[in-house]
């Protein structure tokens, strides 16, 4: 199906109306599908890291330091 819409003729009331619309009904049918067996089994690894304290919590303004830094000078410095 090719749905298009009046985007350019569309107030930007109605864009939000539209964009709620689809994201309820991607919520409500899409959940189950648009996680697959992997990710569930990368995010349960992860957990399982940071319950063993093998991995540790950044928050973003660290996390953010930490890839300028590496980017810059590289990984392992």
């Amino acid at each position: 199906m090719n749905a298009e819409l009046p985007l350019a003729e569309m107030t930007v009331a109605e864009k939000l109306r539209a964009m709620e619309a689809l994201w309820a009904d991607l919520s409500e049918r899409a959940a189950d599908d648009a996680v697959p067996a992997w990710h569930a089994e990368v995010l349960a690894e992860r957990e399982r890291r940071l319950a063993s304290g093998e991995e540790q919590v950044l928050d973003w303004d660290e996390a953010k330091r930490q890839l300028r830094r590496e980017v810059h000078e590289g990984p392992d410095s």
